[in-house]
């Protein structure tokens, strides 16, 4: 399960370096890696730019980080009845809670047995979180020192709906659904790279191939 996370990691540098390149004008250097050394979290990071580039004040900035957040408080709970360890070591694992790290610790616990859950959850998203964490840093890095947006803004808009495609086939056990979710995200990879000016419609395209009725083995 950690090895599966590679390639997620490629793509987490992706947008690393995407998110080096945006910030280092509004932020400078030195704020723009430590927003990734001591944030983690991209969308957050994408949005402070956004707003910063639009002139937002202090507090948009904070009503933003806070409703970003709030699904954290979901995929928390989800974990937490999974986990077998005390508050500290479940506080210390929360800072690699990601949209990306949620689906492979619940992957990993769902093929555990019963009495291992908890430590292949916790596991899984110890090993994943720290994976991506480096990623986003030398993403970050690679996009502060150069890397720049028209680098990788087009393989980034690809790879970005086929990334969390690939996340939903790790937490499904009937083969037709992980048949789908392939399906689905080399329709949207398609659609993206050849039909980049109908790239937003490919995971709604996506989506519908994955709910079209069908057997269930």
């Amino acid at each position: 399960m950690v090895a599966l996370s590679l390639p997620a990691a490629a793509a987490v540098a992706v947008f690393g370096s995407l998110y080096g390149a945006a910030a280092r004008g509004f932020l400078g250097v030195p704020l723009t890696l430590a927003s990734s050394l001591l944030v983690y979290s991209g969308a957050l990071q994408f949005a402070v730019v956004a707003l910063l580039g639009a002139g937002a004040t202090t507090l948009p900035l904070l009503l933003t980080a806070g409703v970003l957040n709030l699904r954290h408080l979901v995929l928390g709970a989800a974990l937490r009845s999974r986990f077998a360890s005390g508050p500290l070591r479940r506080a210390l694992l929360a800072f690699f809670l990601v949209d990306e790290t949620f689906g492979f610790a619940i992957a990993a616990g769902n093929a555990a047995e019963p009495r291992a859950v908890g430590a292949a959850t916790e596991r899984t998203l110890l090993y994943s979180g720290l994976t991506l964490y480096v990623a986003w840093l030398v993403g970050t890095v690679v996009g502060v020192l150069g890397g720049g947006l028209a680098a990788v803004e087009h393989l980034a808009g690809a790879i970005f709906p086929v990334l969390f495609i690939g996340l939903a086939s790790l937490a499904v056990t009937r083969r037709s659904h992980v048949v789908r979710a392939l399906a689905a995200a080399l329709l949207t990879a398609a659609v993206a790279l050849l039909l980049p000016d109908l790239r937003m419609l490919a995971p709604v395209v996506a989506g519908v191939v994955v709910a079209l009725p069908g057997g269930d083995r």
